[in-house]
């Protein structure tokens, strides 16, 4: 192996839902690494606006922060001397601002004055967190107008209702669509209104450095942590937070539901699509879906590129609260650092999905002709809840019985049948003990038609949309003045 092959870090080989260029970009080592440089260049601007730091030692530490003059790889493997990558990456650091500070300004003072390793770290964290969730919320938008478009488009189309694998009620496309987007909508909503707080506490979350430094000066450590939140565009905390970790949980948190919505999504296309369900299709797309060995095949791969994402969520968070419950003293030995990388994945996956999933939900293929077909093999017996309430009061004491034990004895007549025989025979029975003088033929084809018995379906997916407009984007709102679909 080449040293340059051996530099080489996580392409995605055996993750190819997270694997593309801008998920890499957004959280990849590179990306980590620019945050890490923007926190410590957002701190020396915000140290000498404070008249903390000698004029112009902020355009030094900009210059020398560029990511450009690093080597992750390097950083990666110094970064076993100290537990994390801030420390060498500090190192270098201060080597370009000496190297930069011709003048002799002294700029290096402006350079992790007064922060630790986790303030800077757990800072930078969050940049990532919130870059790579604008990103993702952008896909999760275009997905939910997808699935509004398809909502509107299948409001009366019939298909059939499912519970334990089974049929159990005249169903719409539009109201499953609807109930898809709900989903999706109700996570990013969860999303769109998370925090990503800044983090500047100094060694054991006590400000104590700080003090120091802002002693004598009208700035104090809270506006100095309030000043580089509003530089870095994230929000102000309170206090320091090292070792109460519900900002990284509830993160966490949010990207799973999200995921969770994507999931359900995947597993209902996966099970529609199957050749003898035949109720759906994924949009076609050159090489996608083909297998090795069978020429044939048209696998649907997005959805399980975004099952695979979902299935994988829920042991990452359990990691993220694993990390937070075993915080021990000011700094945890290990259950920190064990954060970062379940983190990480979190957002690749949820970034990887999103985009899956948005081309899934564009480009979704419906096929009503089959969702009528696989509603026709229940026949009438469908609809024996409706028919049940509707007739049942009209039996009451006709042979000694109740309503609904004569219906009962009908449904369980019908079941002796044969599959094939059973639609015919549940009419025959069902004309048989409910006499013409007490419900006409016209009557009981009502009840009988799959239409008659949707129940709220048509206001439940009204609703739905209602309840979440801002996720329903205009053509304009989703694409740039080129007309390239943004995100």
């Amino acid at each position: 192996m080449t040293e340059a092959a051996s530099l080489v870090g996580d392409v995605g080989l055996l993750s190819p839902v997270s694997a593309s260029p801008l998920v890499g970009a957004l959280t990849g080592d590179r990306a980590v690494l620019a945050a890490i440089l923007a926190v410590e260049s957002g701190w020396a601007a915000v140290l000498e606006k404070a008249g903390l730091a000698p004029a112009g030692a902020a355009a030094v530490v900009a210059s020398a922060a560029e990511p450009g003059r690093y080597d992750a790889a390097d950083i990666a493997r110094r970064a076993q001397g100290g537990g994390n990558p801030v420390i060498p990456l500090l190192a270098d650091l201060r080597e370009h601002v000496a190297a930069l500070d011709t003048s002799g300004a002294g700029a290096g003072k402006a350079v992790h004055t007064s922060l630790t390793s986790q303030d800077v770290l757990d800072t930078a964290l969050m940049l990532v967190a919130r870059n790579t969730v604008e990103a993702l919320l952008a896909d999760l938008k275009g997905t939910t107008t997808a699935l509004a478009a398809l909502v509107e488009q299948h409001a009366d189309t019939l298909c059939v209702g499912r519970s334990l694998t089974q049929h159990s009620l005249p169903f719409t496309f539009g109201l499953r669509a609807a109930q898809w987007f709900h989903g999706v909508a109700a996570a990013g909503r969860h999303l769109e209104n998370m925090e990503f707080p800044v983090q500047f506490g100094g060694a054991a979350g006590t400000l104590a450095a700080g003090t120091v430094l802002t002693s004598g000066s009208p700035a104090t450590p809270f506006s100095l942590a309030d000043a580089v939140a509003s530089q870095l565009g994230l929000a102000a905390a309170a206090a320091p937070w090292h070792t109460n970790r519900l900002a990284v949980t509830s993160l966490g948190h949010g990207l799973a539901a999200v995921l969770d919505s994507f999931g359900k999504i995947a597993a209902d296309v996966l099970f529609l699509s199957r050749p003898e369900v035949g109720e759906l299709a994924e949009p076609r797309a050159a090489g996608r879906g083909v297998s090795s060995a069978m020429p044939q095949k048209q696998n649907p791969v997005l959805s399980v590129l975004v099952r695979s994402a979902a299935l994988q969520a829920p042991q990452l968070v359990a990691q993220l609260h694993l990390a937070a419950a075993n915080f021990n003293d000011e700094r945890p030995d290990g259950a920190w650092h064990t954060e970062w990388p379940a983190l990480r994945q979190l957002l690749s996956l949820a970034l990887g999905a999103a985009s899956h999933i948005r081309e899934l939900a564009e480009g979704l293929q419906v096929f009503p002709d089959a969702m009528r077909r696989n509603l026709n093999l229940a026949g009438p017996l469908l609809l024996a809840e409706g028919v049940g309430a509707a007739v049942a009061p009209l039996l009451e004491d006709r042979g000694g019985r109740n309503g609904k034990q004569q219906l009962q004895a009908v449904v369980d007549r019908t079941l002796q049948a044969p599959p094939a025989e059973q639609a015919a025979t549940y009419r025959k029975l069902l004309r048989e003990a409910v006499p013409a003088g007490v419900l006409t033929d016209l009557r009981l084809e009502e009840l009988l038609s799959p239409a008659s018995y949707l129940g709220e379906s048509a206001e439940i997916l009204r609703r739905i949309l209602a309840a979440y407009p801002d996720f329903v984007l205009s053509a304009s709102a989703d694409t740039d003045p080129n007309g390239a679909r943004r995100g």
